[in-house]
């Protein structure tokens, strides 16, 4: 039996869209060097490289971006799933956008990733600033949960989640976190840590799994410190 941990990236490792502590990548490396290390993002590749470091994504067994519809081994590429979404549901998602209360738009509202797409209201040119009060407006009147809701009442085999802190995370029923748990021994302990476990969130499927098979412990973090201090703490 071997233990295997496996880590969100935004919100759990970095700050959402940001880059990782230098002091936390330093403590970080060291624990991929010496455990069994997993990502798993809904982030593309190159998105996740700038955020936590090419080393410590190379250092990592293996790194399963777009919730693991494109999955690598260092620079080795071992799966891409190229589904695209349909184009009545991409004109619903720009029909939500246009009607959306909050003021701002940004651009890039559909970004196109490997077997999924991230939808974002305020777009992903957002600067921090602008995220900040998506964020607040989001809160108050969780409108991510309700479009990821109606969305998935009219397009049944499609999956729509609340991912990072202003997009939505979309792809096939089925391609989500979850997708990922086929590689892992179910005689191995796994460990999962996520900042979005609730019901609505992009980490759930995979604690779902995970909790319903007894295959290991999740751990629902506030942010990459509380993530150091669990860690910190498993060492001790």
């Amino acid at each position: 039996m071997v233990d295997k941990f496996i880590f969100d990236v935004d919100g759990t490792l970095t700050p959402s869209r940001q880059q990782i502590d230098d002091e936390f990548a330093v403590f970080f490396s060291t624990f991929c060097a010496e455990n069994d290390v997993y990502l798993v993002t809904g982030s593309d590749r190159d998105k996740t490289v700038e955020q936590v470091s090419e080393e410590v994504y190379s250092l990592a067994k293996r790194v399963y971006n777009c919730s693991g519809s494109d999955v690598y081994e260092g620079n080795n590429n071992v799966y891409t799933n190229n589904w695209r979404i349909p184009d009545e549901a991409r004109k619903w998602l720009k029909d939500e956008c246009r009607v959306s209360e909050f003021p701002l738009r940004t651009g890039l509202h559909i970004e196109e990733r490997p077997g999924m797409v991230n939808f974002s209201v305020v777009g992903r040119n957002a600067t921090m600033g602008e995220r900040k009060l998506y964020v607040k407006f989001d809160n108050k009147t969780k409108e991510r949960i309700r479009i990821a809701k109606e969305f998935q009442m009219l397009f049944p085999t499609i999956q729509a989640v609340v991912g990072g802190e202003t997009g939505i995370d979309i792809f096939p029923r089925g391609s989500d976190k979850s997708q990922i748990i086929r590689d892992f021994d179910p005689n191995d302990t796994l460990h999962f840590f996520g900042d979005r476990m609730d019901p609505a969130g992009n980490d759930y499927p995979l604690k779902k799994i995970m909790l319903d098979n007894d295959l290991g412990i999740c751990y629902n973090v506030r942010d990459y410190k509380h993530t150091w201090k669990l860690l910190k703490e498993y060492g001790s």
